[in-house]
């Protein structure tokens, strides 16, 4: 036998690959032997061992035999191989993010076996299938609003758009905004809220549409606690004048109670959530207290 030749075992030898999986690949056709010996074992040369290195890059990437011999055989290249796997790797990332964030939403709440096959199904729509939501959505809570043609056009165009690489905080989101917006209790809540506060073309402002279209309330809201004003104080009475002028109390707070009993914060922060976006923080402390020094105010009036 040639002495620069190696058996299957001196191969493992020399690549550290173990020899049942060198002759896995030989039986495969990724590995040809060079010759055989006198009692008929598989023989091995210098080309042999690239070509194990070849193949054992290959496979670490996560390439099957069949694309490996084809490399090998020169039916196609390394780079043509590559890109295909790169969609695929692509798309089997997407899919573990998807099952990452409905496992650890399932985690989170508790749910049962029915509840998680709705999450997985939610999250794991179309893109057509979660624009038919919002759509559906939309129709119900802003068809027929008495809102200038401004308004009506932003409404239009509103838009909560999963991206095709979602991150899993993105997807927990979905499935939550997903099952939101598809109650019809929910549905119902954000109309009335929408009545009561979008300002409507030829007359008064809507009282408490300043709370929830300029986040400037809120913020001065967030000082006043911070200094550890009371609700039933005189000096948050005083805020509620500043910011409300003549405005009956009892009308701002009607408003105000509507968006709060909608949930419309939490819709809020979803949205900005799904869309990967950077929202100011929570505010429903903030729209309590003003809430109760609203009701304090209205109460003093009567």
């Amino acid at each position: 036998m040639d002495e620069n030749l190696l058996t299957i075992g001196g191969l493992a030898r020399r690549t550290g690959i173990d020899a049942r999986t060198l002759r896995f690949w030989s039986d495969e056709g990724a590995i040809a032997p060079a010759g055989r010996s006198a009692s008929g074992y598989r023989l091995y040369d210098a080309a042999s061992v690239a070509r194990v290195e070849l193949v054992r890059t290959l496979r670490e990437l996560g390439l099957g035999l069949d694309d490996v011999r084809r490399v090998l055989d020169g039916r196609t290249t390394v780079a043509e191989v590559a890109e295909a796997h790169v969609v695929a790797l692509d798309a089997r990332i997407r899919a573990l993010k998807v099952s990452r964030a409905v496992l650890s939403t399932v985690s989170k709440r508790g749910s049962t076996a029915e509840e998680t096959a709705l999450m997985n199904r939610l999250a794991r729509l179309s893109a057509a299938e979660r624009t038919q939501i919002i759509d559906d959505f939309k129709a119900d809570v802003f068809d027929g609003l008495d809102i200038g043609p401004e308004r009506r056009d932003k409404v239009r165009e509103l838009r909560i758009d999963l991206p095709d690489d979602p991150a899993p905080d993105q997807v927990d989101a979905w499935i939550e905004l997903a099952e939101l917006l598809q109650d019809p209790d929910f549905r119902a809540r954000m109309r009335t809220f929408l009545e009561l506060n979008t300002p409507v073309p030829g007359r008064t402002e809507a009282p408490a549409a300043r709370i929830w279209w300029a986040r400037q309330v809120v913020t001065t809201v967030a000082e006043a606690r911070g200094r550890g004003v009371t609700p039933d104080g005189s000096a948050a009475a005083g805020l509620i004048d500043d910011m409300f002028g003549t405005a009956d109390p009892a009308d701002v707070l009607a408003g105000l109670r509507a968006g709060i009993e909608a949930g419309a914060e939490r819709y809020r922060l979803l949205v900005a959530r799904v869309r990967g976006q950077n929202s100011s923080p929570d505010s429903t402390e903030e729209l309590r207290w003003l809430a109760a020094a609203l009701s304090a105010q209205a109460d003093r009036r009567r």
